[in-house]
C-alpha cells in the first residue's frame, strides 16, 4: 500500500514536472512570437511589428530567414506533445504568411496584419495545457516534412515571381 501512494504521488510529480516543462516551452514560444511579431509599435501609431516583416524586406532570402525562425515554433509545439491536427494548423498559418510575404511590400504589410507566429504561439500553448507530452518519432518526421515541403513551396513561389518579373520586365525590353 505504501509503494501505491509512493507511486501515486510520483506519478502527481512527473505530471507536475512535464507541465511546467509545457509552460516553459509557452513561455518561449509567446517571447519568439512577440518577437517576430510585436516587439515594437510604429511611431505616431498603436501598429506593434517585429522582425518578421523587416527581415522579410531583405530581397531574395529575407522570407526564408523569417519563415525558418517561425518554423522552429512547429518544433516547440512537438516538443510539447502538441496534437499533429495543431501542428497542421500552425503550419497552414507559416504557409499562408509564407506564400503571401513572398510578394514585395504587400507581404510584408500582410506580415504586419496577420501575425503568424503570435497566432502559432496561442495555438501551442492552448494544446499545450491539456495534454500530456508524448513525442515518437512519427512525430518529429511529420514535423521536418512540413517543414521541408514548406522550404520547397517557398522556392518555387520565389522562382516564379522572380520569373513573372522577368517576363514583365522583358515585355517592356527592360531585361539586361
Amino acid at each position: 500500500m505504501a509503494n501505491r501512494t509512493h507511486s501515486t504521488h510520483h506519478s502527481s510529480a512527473e505530471q507536475h514536472s512535464q507541465a511546467t516543462g509545457n509552460n516553459n516551452i509557452s513561455q518561449i514560444a509567446q517571447a519568439l512570437g512577440q518577437l517576430l511579431d510585436a516587439s515594437m509599435t510604429i511611431p505616431g501609431t498603436t501598429i506593434k511589428i517585429g522582425l518578421d516583416p523587416l527581415i522579410g524586406l531583405i530581397p531574395g532570402i529575407g522570407d526564408l530567414i523569417s519563415n525558418g525562425i517561425g518554423s522552429s515554433l512547429l518544433f516547440l509545439a512537438t516538443k510539447a506533445g502538441v496534437p499533429r491536427i495543431v501542428i497542421l494548423r500552425m503550419s497552414l498559418n507559416i504557409v499562408i504568411n509564407m506564400i503571401v510575404g513572398a510578394i514585395p511590400i504587400i507581404g510584408d504589410l500582410f506580415s504586419i496584419w496577420f501575425k503568424s507566429n503570435l497566432q502559432n504561439a496561442q495555438l501551442l500553448y492552448r494544446h499545450s495545457q491539456t495534454t500530456t507530452p508524448v513525442t515518437t518519432l512519427i512525430d518529429w518526421v511529420y514535423v521536418g516534412t512540413i517543414v521541408l515541403a514548406m522550404l520547397f513551396l517557398l522556392g518555387i513561389t520565389l522562382s516564379f515571381i522572380v520569373w513573372l518579373g522577368s517576363t514583365i520586365l522583358s515585355l517592356f525590353g527592360l531585361s539586361a
